[in-house]
């Protein structure tokens, strides 16, 4: 029963994986704290040109 166990928790554990990579995330990537100064520096670069 043990051995049967094993083998079917592994086989669970590679389905999940797989299925995982499929689904990727809606979750915007992250931007650090320096890009979103420099961001912003630009926007208003942009606006005071306008």
């Amino acid at each position: 029963m043990n051995r049967k166990k094993k083998i079917n928790d592994t086989l669970k554990k590679k389905q999940k994986k797989a299925n995982a990579k499929l689904h990727k995330s809606n979750k915007p990537r992250y931007i650090s704290k320096a890009e979103r100064e420099k961001l912003a520096v630009l926007a208003q670069q942009e606006a005071q040109q306008d």
